[in-house]
């Protein structure tokens, strides 16, 4: 395929996929090599980046995506409609931050970090696919484990969970912050 082939078929894939695309698993498909796959993709990126279009590509869960860009998000929500589904609460967000931060994570465990029964918002997160159970704990009662899916870094823009922002770069945007427990000794694995 030539280079202009290549790039025509990412675009189209792209346009229809509804989850991050794999370039491994278009180059089995197609018989593409990686090597012009990610000079396709290198070419997509910069024409979306540099014209005046309204998507983006974005290297998300592992693959790519194409999405609106940041300063049309809002006009596109209010076109098609807000969804308040997609609305999380104080609660909700606190809890996913703690499961996506210390995962694999029990909910005796998030109920510490935060104070008070963190079970609704676990319980939401767990119906809109943000996070699932990953097993049981090895330990008396043996209790679940719940870590993110591949679906919260599709959600929050994140190839993978090393793209989790740091307690350092969250103490530039906000610098009176005291380094919460939830930060102490990060292990993102």
């Amino acid at each position: 395929m030539q280079p202009d082939e290549v790039k025509a078929l990412l675009e189209a894939l792209l346009f229809c996929a509804t989850s991050p695309l794999k370039l491994e698993e278009v180059s089995k498909k197609f018989d593409v090599s990686l090597e012009d796959l990610e000079k396709a993709i290198e070419m997509l990126k910069k024409e979306t980046e540099n014209g005046k279009r309204g998507i983006a590509l974005r290297k998300v869960a592992g693959g790519y995506l194409f999405a609106v860009k940041p300063g049309l998000k809002k006009a596109v929500e209010d076109f098609f409609g807000y969804n308040e589904d997609s609305r999380f609460s104080k609660a909700a967000l606190e809890t996913l931050a703690i499961i996506a931060y210390r995962q694999p994570i029990t909910l005796a465990e998030i109920n510490a970090f935060r104070g008070v029964d963190s079970s609704r918002p676990v319980k939401s997160l767990l119906e809109k696919g943000l996070i699932k159970i990953a097993g049981r704990k090895k330990v008396p009662g043996k209790p679940l484990l719940y870590r993110t899916t591949e679906k919260f870094l599709k959600e929050f823009g994140l190839n993978s969970l090393e793209d989790l922002p740091s307690f350092e770069e969250f103490s530039d945007v906000i610098p009176e912050v005291e380094q919460p427990e939830l930060f102490k000794n990060e292990d993102k694995t």
